[in-house]
């Protein structure tokens, strides 16, 4: 059995996190596989948020295909998320609030291009946290939700450069033909600015 090499993780600071000054708002995520659930928590709030805004918004530029595209990926996110509060009960953390400002939800062009961004951060994340976790049964709804969301990743790219190979995301794919994985303490800095509250994961577990 191979060796395991500790991985540090920090409380994300609430400047980072989008949150008003003097903010002293903190969620913390807990430990062993519910922590880690937990994290998919707020990774899953946070998208299904982004979608509700984005179709609500009705941004210029997006055709009815592509407003039903976002749409349907709003219902996913939302099923995800009620999933995971279902499925932690009481240990669940609560309902987070968000600061979408960079977004111009107005542009379809920044819309896509933000979605592109957290797909991406959202399949690495699934990736990443998945071999942390030691239950099997919440390894094999972690398998099936990322598989879902590597199907948004590849739908929002198509939208971004139809008709190309921008679907595939070679970009994030490594030599091996595999997706990327990024470990909890790599994802939360990604999620921050649009998180205002404080992110605790120092209790995660550790690879």
């Amino acid at each position: 059995m191979a060796s395991k090499t500790r991985t540090t993780y920090t409380t994300v600071p609430a400047e980072r996190a989008g949150a008003s000054s003097g903010s002293s708002a903190t969620v913390h995520l807990g430990s062993g596989d519910v922590g880690i659930l937990n994290y998919a928590l707020a990774l899953e709030q946070l998208e299904a948020e982004f979608y509700t805004r984005a179709v609500d918004a009705k941004p210029s530029g997006l055709d009815a295909e592509a407003m039903s595209i976002l749409d349907d990926l709003r219902k996913h996110e939302v099923v995800h998320r009620e999933f995971f509060f279902t499925a932690l009960g009481k240990n669940a953390i609560p309902r987070l609030s968000f600061d979408f400002s960079s977004v111009d939800f107005t542009s379809g062009d920044s819309v896509l291009e933000a979605a592109r961004k957290i797909e991406d951060m959202g399949v690495a994340a699934f990736n990443g946290a998945g071999q942390l976790l030691t239950n099997p049964d919440f390894l094999a709804v972690a398998g099936k939700i990322v598989s879902v969301e590597a199907r948004h990743a590849a739908a929002i790219r198509d939208l971004l450069e139809p008709k190309t190979a921008s679907f595939a995301g070679d970009d994030v794919i490594d030599a091996n033909g595999r997706e990327g994985a990024r470990l909890p303490a790599e994802v939360l800095p990604l999620a921050a600015p649009f998180i205002k509250e404080r992110i605790d994961a120092s209790q995660l577990p550790t690879m």
